[in-house]
């Protein structure tokens, strides 16, 4: 089971990092096959999409099949057979199909570990257990940050890219052999995601878990790295520390988050208390667009801290899916969690479209997901509190 886990979160950590590493490739990506910040934010929207639609369909198959197949099927496939389509691009339309593939590919990933949380372990530790995946996969958000920046440099990007495509291959073999499946119940064969859209106490948490990651994703995924560039004149170099700094704290976020349910006796509070703090830093940033780099940094570092409560939230849903719709119901949570960042990092390139570039479009980006996160947690203060 443990080596079963550990293959699973070499995965995430791949599935971090694909999502990420498009902010520090910016640069490059336009200069060598002219790609915009417009087609980054649709590509990286497009990953999120991707991901998102197969939630319904891993679902199932987590629970019909098992997370071994799924996971190791779709990341082979899609993960390796997209980021070989990456290093091959010659256009940003090859650059948007690829990351099309490797969201597919790394849709399931995340997903079969909460399922064998979910069916193996205490409904009181899932926050936690879900928690330290994330953090622990965060390496690989740290991963496409300055490393990235250094590999591309030394290697070339489509070389450092192909290497990655192997590697995402290995571990797919690797959960194939060492992931065992729990074991199936007579009710698994009843029910649907149906039944789940049924329940009201989820409604009120589906917008919080729709725009709690928002902000985090796409600044982090690919608004960093234009926006220091053209605020403040920064090199590849900087922009890899700045990324570095903003993984660093979304990793540090996801493990502080995910034990403070126990800690405070609630899940609710700590959601809102936390997004709070999101939706403030976007605040001084959006006063502050230009006060100072370091400003700036730690800014988006405090907004990867906050931005990181998906775990609390997950088990907090989790609370209210019966046992034989355990996959199901992670994966529709997923669904509105990554669906709510694509289509938001979709609409945010058109943000900045709209707002005539510059200073003012940053602005306009800062004020665009503080907004969502505010009416999330509006939402979400009338949601039904419920520890185990």
């Amino acid at each position: 089971m443990k080596l079963g886990i550990f293959t699973l979160v070499l995965a995430y950590m791949l599935s971090q990092f694909y999502r990420a590493f498009l902010a520090v490739l910016a640069p490059v990506l336009k200069t060598d096959i002219g790609a915009s910040p417009e087609d980054l934010s649709l590509a990286s929207g497009l990953w999120f999409l991707a991901f998102a639609l197969m939630q319904l369909p891993v679902g199932w198959a987590l629970d019909k099949i098992g997370p071994r197949f799924t996971a190791s099927v779709l990341l082979a496939l899609g993960g390796a057979g997209g980021a070989v389509v990456f290093a091959l691009a010659q256009n940003p339309t090859h650059i948007t199909i690829s990351m099309v593939m490797i969201g597919i590919g790394c849709a399931p990933v995340l997903m079969a570990s909460y399922y064998i949380f979910a069916r193996s372990f205490s409904p009181a530790v899932f926050a936690t257990l879900a928690g330290a995946v994330i953090g622990f996969g965060s390496l690989g958000n740290i991963a496409s940050s300055l490393p990235m920046t250094r590999a591309s440099e030394i290697f070339g990007w489509r070389e450092t890219v192909m290497a990655l495509a192997g590697v995402t291959l290995i571990v797919a073999l690797a959960i194939i052999i060492f992931v065992k499946d729990p074991p199936k119940r007579e009710s698994d064969v009843n029910g649907s995601v149906l039944d789940l859209l049924k329940m009201p106490a989820l409604w009120l948490i589906f917008p919080m878990m729709t725009v709690n990651y928002a902000a985090a994703a796409g600044i982090r995924g690919l608004w960093i790295g234009p926006y220091l560039t053209d605020i403040f004149h920064v090199d590849a170099d900087k922009i890899g520390q700045a990324t570095l700094i903003m993984g660093v704290s979304m990793a540090i976020g996801n493990f502080a988050y995910g034990p403070l349910d126990r800690v405070f006796r609630t899940r609710k509070w700590v959601v809102i208390f936390g997004n709070f703090g999101g939706a403030t830093a976007l605040l001084v940033l959006y006063f502050n667009p230009a006060s100072g780099i370091w400003l700036a940094i730690w800014m988006m570092a405090a907004i990867g801290l906050f931005g990181s409560s998906f775990a609390v939230l997950m088990s907090h849903a989790r609370s209210f899916f019966p046992p034989h719709l355990m996959g199901r119901g992670v994966t529709l949570l997923n669904l509105f969690g990554i669906g709510g960042a694509g289509i938001l990092q979709s609409l945010s390139g058109r943000v900045y479209q709209g707002a005539g570039g510059g200073i003012q479009a940053y602005q306009s980006l800062f004020l665009f997901f503080m907004v969502l996160i505010v009416v999330g947690v509006v939402i979400y203060l009338f949601s039904q509190d419920r520890t185990d």
